[in-house]
């Protein structure tokens, strides 16, 4: 399984639903608070093109916001 990371805050609601989610898949994942690194924002935008949080890298494939289908499928194709 490649790596799973997720760019959040701690007041996201949508951050939130989706480590549960993915934690909920046994699937273990680092966690990435944008609101505390200027650095790793920059880094986020720069990989998804979006100010806006979840964005979810899985094996190198951006998934923008909590779209359960899409994660399942990056999910799936990285076993």
């Amino acid at each position: 399984m490649n790596n799973v990371l997720i760019y959040s805050t701690n007041t996201c609601p949508y951050c939130k639903q989706a480590k549960d989610y993915i934690k909920s898949k046994g699937v273990d994942y680092q966690e990435i608070d944008v609101s505390s690194s200027r650095k790793k924002l920059e880094e986020m935008i720069e990989k998804s093109g979006q100010m806006g949080v979840p964005v979810i890298d899985i094996g190198g494939k951006v998934v923008v916001g909590f779209d359960k289908k899409e994660i399942d499928r990056l999910l799936g194709e990285n076993k």
